[in-house]
C-alpha cells in the first residue's frame, strides 16, 4: 500500500471513531476534526447518544442548553427524524427510532400524525402503536392504521407465498392414499412398508402396499389454533402471528383460529381477512393468565387428531399453572399437535419463565423462539406429525 492510501486508511478510521466516541468539542479524543455530512451525522447521533440526549429535556439532567440534545419538541424530534433518514440507511434508522423510544420517552409524541409520517415503519414501531393505540386522538387513527397496513403488507409480501407453498405441500404429504397414481407414490414410505418383502436372491422389494400422497387443497384438513400472549414483552410476536394468521386463514386446505389473550381471552378469528383489524383488535401490555386461554381453546377443539395448537407466549403464567400443563397434557393425549413459541420475531427469544418451558418439554411440547422465516418449517412439521425444527437454542 503506498503512502497515500496508507494515510487515507488511518484517516478513515479515525474518522469512524470520532462518530463513534462523539465527544464535547471538534476533535474531542482523536484529534480528528468533523465537518460537512460528518458533521450533521455527528449531532444526530449526539442528540440521542450524546450526554445532553439521554432524557426529555435534551440536557442529561445537567442543566445544559446544547443544541444536539432532542428534548421533547415535537417539530425538534421530527426534523431528527429526517435527518437520520437521511444520513443512515433503513436498518440502522429503525434501530435508532427504537432507542429515541426507549431512552427519551418520546412515545407520546407518536401520537401526533406529522411525527408518524416522519418515521421509518418497521414491526417495532408496528408494536408502539398497538400499545399506544387506545390513547390516540381521533386525528392520528387513520395515520397509525395507514403505518400498520404498510408494515403488514411488506411482511404479507415476503412470507406468503413461502408460507402456502411450504403448508400445501405438508398437507399433501400429510393425506396418504393406499392406492396412489403413479406420480403420487411416497417412494420412501413405501420402501418402509414394504420392509419385510425384501428379496435378497433379486436385491429388491416387493411392494404389497403403495404409500402415496393425496390431494389435500380440496377440502379441509387440518384445523389450527394460534393462541397468543399479547402482554407487553410480546408485541413483536403478536404481528407476525397476525400475519401469518392470515395466511393461514387463506388457505382453504386449514381451518384456521385466532385467540389473542391477556388475562381475558378474545377471539379475532372472523377479522383474520384483515390482519391489521386484528392487530388493532389486539390490547398489548395486560396481564396473563394462560390456563384461562388453553381452556378456551380446548372447548373449540372438534378433532383432536387434526388439530395443531400453537401457543406463543413467554411463558410468565398468571393464572393456575397446574391447569395449564394439565391442559397441555390432555390436548396432546387426544391427538392435537401441540406447539410451545417463546418468541415469533427475528430477535430470538425474550426473559421467559424456564420451569414453565422445562415442564412443557417434559409432556413433549418443547419451547422455543421460532423466527418468522423458520415458522413455515415448524408449522409444516406439526401438519405431518414429524419432528419439529427445534433450535439448538430451544429450552
Amino acid at each position: 500500500m503506498t503512502p497515500s492510501r496508507t494515510a487515507a486508511a488511518a484517516d478513515e478510521r479515525l474518522r469512524r471513531w470520532r462518530l463513534v466516541l462523539g465527544g464535547e468539542g471538534s476533535a474531542d479524543g482523536t484529534g480528528r476534526a468533523l465537518s460537512g455530512t460528518d458533521a450533521a451525522m455527528d449531532r444526530t447521533l449526539e442528540a440521542l447518544y450524546g450526554p445532553y440526549g439521554r432524557g426529555p429535556g435534551g440536557d442529561g439532567g445537567r442543566g445544559g442548553s446544547r443544541e444536539a440534545g432532542l428534548g421533547g419538541s415535537a417539530p425538534r424530534v421530527a426534523r431528527w427524524l429526517g435527518d437520520i433518514r437521511t444520513y443512515f440507511p433503513a436498518s440502522v434508522v429503525q434501530v435508532m427510532q427504537r432507542d429515541a423510544v426507549d431512552r427519551l420517552g418520546l412515545s407520546s409524541l407518536l401520537l401526533e400524525p406529522e411525527m408518524l409520517e416522519a418515521v421509518e415503519a418497521d414491526v417495532h414501531l408496528v408494536g408502539t402503536l398497538l400499545s399506544l393505540h387506545k390513547a390516540m386522538p381521533e386525528t392520528t387513527k387513520e395515520t397509525a392504521r395507514a403505518v400498520v397496513r404498510k408494515v403488514v403488507e411488506d411482511l404479507e409480501r415476503r412470507l406468503a407465498s413461502r408460507t402456502r407453498a411450504t403448508l400445501t405441500g405438508a398437507l399433501d404429504r400429510s393425506a396418504r392414499i393406499s392406492r396412489p397414481r403413479h406420480r403420487d407414490i411416497d417412494w420412501d414410505r413405501t420402501i418402509r412398508a414394504n420392509l419385510k418383502n425384501y428379496l435378497p436372491e433379486y436385491r429388491t422389494v416387493v411392494p404389497e402396499r403403495l404409500v402415496g400422497y393425496g390431494r389435500a387443497a380440496r377440502s379441509v384438513k387440518k384445523d389450527v389454533i394460534l393462541c397468543i400472549d399479547q402482554s407487553g414483552s410480546m408485541a413483536a410476536s403478536v404481528v407476525y402471528a397476525s400475519v401469518f394468521g392470515a395466511v393461514l386463514a387463506s388457505m382453504r386446505a386449514l381451518d384456521t383460529r385466532l385467540v389473542v389473550f391477556d388475562t381475558s381471552v378474545v377471539d379475532l378469528t372472523d377479522q383474520l381477512t384483515d390482519p391489521v383489524d386484528v392487530l388493532f383488535g389486539t390490547q398489548l401490555g395486560g396481564g396473563t393468565d394462560i390456563n384461562r386461554a388453553l381452556a378456551y381453546c380446548q372447548s373449540r377443539i372438534t378433532r383432536p387428531a387434526e388439530t395443531v395448537v400453537v401457543l406463543i407466549s413467554d411463558l410468565y403464567e398468571g393464572g393456575i399453572r397446574e391447569g395449564m400443563l394439565k391442559r397441555v397434557a390432555a390436548m396432546k393425549a387426544s391427538g392435537v399437535q401441540f406447539v410451545t413459541l417463546l418468541a415469533l420475531s427475528d430477535e430470538g427469544a425474550p426473559a421467559y419463565d424456564r420451569e414453565h418451558a422445562a415442564a412443557l418439554a417434559a409432556l413433549g411440547a418443547p419451547a422455543f423462539a421460532c423466527t418468522p422465516d423458520l415458522f413455515p418449517e415448524v408449522m409444516a412439521a406439526a401438519l405431518e406429525k414429524r419432528p419439529l425444527p427445534v433450535p439448538d437454542t430451544a429450552a
